[in-house]
């Protein structure tokens, strides 16, 4: 086993659950989305972003595009998130982030599905 395979693909699906969990929910209900979930959701698709860079292969630069669609996505969120107005987040600002974060969620499964096919296209 390849701890490296091991870790890198620990870290793409870490990243596509905690964003989902950050999404599910009624996307105008702020109670259903934390903050404390999206960092850590940011934070993991950061990691997984580092951890793609090197691969020379064109997998490796799908898969690094799609790292990077995602943490843009989710600092476009996190920005909307900063700016909003002190207090209980509105209800379009809420909205707007947890659209945001559902495009990085797409970006993740993209990423995800992109790992299978080359799992299962590897030759031993």
């Amino acid at each position: 086993m390849n701890l490296e395979k091991v870790i890198f693909g620990f870290f793409i699906v870490l990243a596509a659950t905690l964003n989902f969990g950050f999404v599910y929910g009624d996307p105008a209900n702020p109670e259903h989305h934390h903050l404390w979930e999206f960092f850590a959701a940011f934070v993991v698709n950061v990691i997984a972003t580092a951890l793609k860079f090197g691969d020379r292969t064109q997998i490796g630069a799908v898969h690094l595009a799609t790292s990077l669609v995602a943490v843009l996505q989710l600092a476009a969120a996190a920005l909307v998130w900063f700016f909003a107005p002190a207090g209980p987040l509105p209800e379009g600002a809420i909205v707007s982030i947890v659209s945001l974060s559902a495009g990085a969620l797409l970006a993740n499964l993209v990423s995800i599905v992109i790992l299978i096919v080359e799992t299962t296209m590897m030759r031993r």
